[in-house]
């Protein structure tokens, strides 16, 4: 039988384990914290996140020790918030991951190296891009939780394996996709963050819904020429026109992201918009809000395919550059059609 890990024990990481254990399997699910996985074995749930996700502990093989949770893995779902990857992957001999097959659950470019995942893991563990998979998707843990229906996209280069990875995964209330859209899914995953922070400044600042629908058309049509610009040369042409960038993976993740009051994104640029500094909004979220660095990544990122982005660029000078937010988004108003 095919051994699952996960990596990671925020709400993303609760959020997949539920998934997982729901559908019958046993999972090895690495946590830092040793008095977290004392607490879940007592009560049966996560402590810090998502208490409404009960667990079967007899499903759960849980380990503070990072590398015995890879060593006794098949499928490996790496879910950590992509500022803390590197620290949390850096034990691991640069031979851990022969063998198995990585399934990237992070929203976010590697800020330490402006990297994505996959990029990282051949460059520091040679772990080739065939036998690396995303799972992204419009679909907040807090649903998950709750069990509403949501909908998973599971991407890879092995269209095969990512359609077997996703039934593991596949329950009465999580339907699955499958792309093989490797590169594409992950810019999206990032961009949709800046964005949806974006839609928090705009709610701060008072604009209205006519505002943030023709906002948001302008983000998916940016994100679009984005991805097109950053895998052009990766993909043959023909590939390229056959994505359909108003799927769920992209449209459907940017929509609920920008909308919905569960987008820590959202929250945080709500924060920025209503005067909070950037410091300060970090300490009253007391989450990671994967926007604020992806917007310094994508920025450095876009030095080199200069594709049209003044939505993104924007929002990266009102975080880093201390523009005022007010004019920021002068400018964006004015950038939009």
């Amino acid at each position: 039988m095919t051994q699952f890990g996960i990596i990671g024990s925020g709400s993303w990481a609760t959020a997949l384990a539920k998934i997982l254990t729901d559908n019958g399997n046993k999972i090895h699910w690495w946590i830092r914290n040793s008095n977290t996985i004392a607490a879940i074995k007592k009560r049966k749930h996560n402590p810090h996140y998502l208490g409404a996700a009960y667990f079967d502990t007899h499903q759960l093989l849980l380990n503070n020790n990072i590398e015995e949770v890879v060593a006794q893995s098949d499928i490996l779902v790496i879910a950590i918030p992509s500022a803390y990857t590197i620290d949390a992957l850096a034990v691991l001999p640069k031979d851990a991951f022969i063998g198995k097959k990585i399934v990237s659950a992070i929203k976010g470019i590697l800020p330490d190296t402006n990297q994505l995942l996959n990029e990282y893991l051949l460059e520091n563990f040679n772990v080739a891009i065939e036998d690396y998979f995303t799972v992204l998707g419009p679909c907040h843990a807090e649903e998950v939780a709750s069990e509403k229906l949501s909908y998973l996209t599971f991407s890879g280069i092995d269209e095969a394996f990512a359609a077997q990875i996703a039934k593991s995964f596949a329950t009465e209330y999580i339907k699955t996709k499958v792309n093989h859209d490797i590169l594409g899914v992950q810019y999206a995953a990032v961009l949709k963050n800046i964005y949806a922070l974006g839609a928090g400044i705009a709610h701060g600042l008072e604009y209205g819904d006519n505002f943030l629908s023709v906002y948001i058309a302008n983000c998916a049509h940016e994100m679009a020429g984005f991805c097109k610009k950053m895998v052009w040369d990766k993909e043959s042409e023909e590939e390229q026109r056959n994505i359909n960038y108003s799927a769920s993976v992209y449209l459907g993740d940017l929509l609920v992201t920008c909308y919905s009051l569960y987008s820590r994104n959202r929250t945080f640029g709500n924060m920025i918009g209503k005067g909070y500094s950037v410091t300060a909004a970090q300490l009253e979220l007391n989450m990671v809000a994967e926007g604020y660095n992806a917007s310094k990544c994508i920025y450095k990122a876009n030095e080199l395919v200069q594709a049209a982005m003044p939505i993104a660029t924007a929002i990266y000078q009102i975080l880093w550059e201390q523009l005022p937010v007010g004019e920021g988004f002068k400018l964006i108003e004015g950038s939009l059609v």
